[in-house]
């Protein structure tokens, strides 16, 4: 019974298809959390799937209805050893983005995996059936070498809305504090910042959904009778935009910029490199903030992407001053901002700046979240990744992305520590989301690592530093 041993069985079930066949059965399921009519999915995934999976080893499970959105459940799994044991919260989500089968290649299809080479398509795969099912089946090795005792107590709490936004999660933490309390989280989502690199980050970029829109009047006018005496709602739009972001991407409007990079962020991303495989798009080098490391940029600074924009018919455009024109903004966001002002200084920063005809509809907010990089629990995770791997992982502040863990680090007060089973190039949210097997592989054996390694440590939670 060691540590070895344990890595090796994570090993053996990926070699004998065993976990292959289980993400079969989980990919399946079409569990598309945006649409209403897919509710039934989302509870049958839980109770067919998820429910045996985990009752298999010792877990006592119950769905758990969602306190604010009533079609997107919750499943709250415990296993004590010990109530007086440390416990660790494990967290993942079951549904999925719209799959869009329609737009993925010939052969594919979202709902079934197809094995082509190294590897794996289908939708869920990479976010999130495929690292929340990598970290249980890993869980079960680790028991089995072990003889059924963890040493620790273990919660599960998967998340059926996440792609919709996590509506409750907060809520349903809040009002679970005790069944959901813990000393650790660990949670699996989003990317590596490479498909060779195991990655550890500690939170994530916070996301601010906002629309712009510039009404005139009712109807659109001709352009040449009228063109010089009226408004275009357009041209005021586009110019409003403009004055919060300029053409190279830098951020303009002080409420929108984040303090300077924390020393700690910037000597952990020092080691980072923005992934340049051959499924990445090619850096454009000129764009952000001047005098930040393109790593820096994506991971320790904010960003206003324009996602969408209208006026008129642009498939059908005629002779007219448009009527309305509308932009729909996203702000990425880092731990510092102060989003809480940000609607009520755009509303008084177009207003100084004359652009008083633009509303703003904020739609959407996830906040920021960062541990500390030099909290005892991030030396101790990248310690056990590396003894698994012989590598040294990464380390990210924050993920460039974003994720609910505001439930976890503000709610329920805890170190978040996120080990990611994915990469860059994955295709999540896309046609054709994949995995590569070699990186569940080596996905499975890290997670034995580390769930075993926290058997080693015993009262000694969290770890002295090393």
């Amino acid at each position: 019974m060691d540590r070895q041993h344990a890595i090796a069985r994570a090993a053996e079930h990926f070699d004998s298809g065993t976990f292959l066949a289980d993400l079969e059965r989980r990919v399946a399921h079409p569990t598309e959390s945006a649409f209403p009519a897919r509710e039934p999915a989302l509870r049958e995934y839980l109770t067919a799937e998820m429910v045996p999976a985990v009752e298999r080893l010792g877990f006592t499970a119950r769905i758990v209805e969602n306190p604010v959105s009533a079609r997107h459940p919750f499943l709250v799994a415990r296993r004590v050893e010990d109530p007086a044991l440390p416990t660790v919260l494990t967290y993942g989500h079951g549904d999925v983005q719209p799959a869009h089968p329609e737009q993925w290649r010939a052969g594919l299809d979202p709902w079934r995996v197809v094995v082509e080479g190294d590897r794996w398509y289908g939708r869920g795969v990479a976010d999130n059936k495929g690292q929340h099912s990598i970290n249980i089946a890993a869980l079960a090795q680790v028991l089995a070498e072990r003889g059924g005792r963890l040493g620790y107590n273990v919660t599960l709490l998967l998340d059926m809305g996440e792609e919709f936004g996590s509506p409750g999660l907060s809520e349903l933490c809040d009002q679970l504090r005790d069944e959901l309390a813990a000393d650790l989280l660990i949670g699996s989502d989003g990317p590596r910042v490479a498909a060779d690199r195991p990655t550890v980050f500690l939170g994530s970029r916070g996301s601010m959904n906002v629309t712009f829109r510039a009404r005139a009047r009712a109807e659109s006018h001709h352009s040449g009778n009228w063109g010089g005496v009226l408004a275009n709602p357009a041209t005021v739009l586009i110019n409003a935009v403009a004055s919060l972001v300029d053409g190279r991407g830098r951020l303009l409007l002080d409420a929108l910029r984040p303090p300077a990079v924390p020393e700690p962020v910037r000597r952990a991303l020092a080691g980072i490199t923005v992934d340049q495989g051959p499924d990445s798009p090619v850096l454009d080098e000129s764009w952000g903030e001047p005098g930040l490391t393109p790593s820096e940029r994506l991971f320790g600074w904010n960003t206003l992407e324009v996602l969408a924009m209208t006026s008129g018919d642009p498939d059908g455009p005629v002779n007219a001053i448009p009527a309305d024109a509308r932009v729909h903004c996203q702000l990425r966001f880092v731990v510092g901002t102060g989003w809480e002002s940000i609607e009520e200084q755009l509303r008084e920063h177009f207003d100084r700046s004359g652009f008083g005809m633009v509303e703003i509809d904020v739609e959407h907010v996830m906040a920021a979240t960062r541990l500390d990089p030099e909290n005892p629990w991030v030396g101790w995770t990248l310690g056990s990744l590396e003894r698994s791997t012989g590598r040294t992982p990464a380390l990210l502040p924050n993920l460039g992305g974003s994720l609910p863990n505001e439930a976890f680090a503000d709610v329920l007060g805890l170190p978040t520590v996120w080990v990611p089973h994915s990469y860059p190039g994955c295709s999540q949210h896309a046609p054709d989301e994949h995995l590569p097997a070699p990186l569940v592989r080596e996905s499975l054996q890290l997670m034995a690592g580390l769930w075993w390694d926290l058997g080693e440590l015993g009262s000694d939670w969290p770890p002295r530093a090393r």
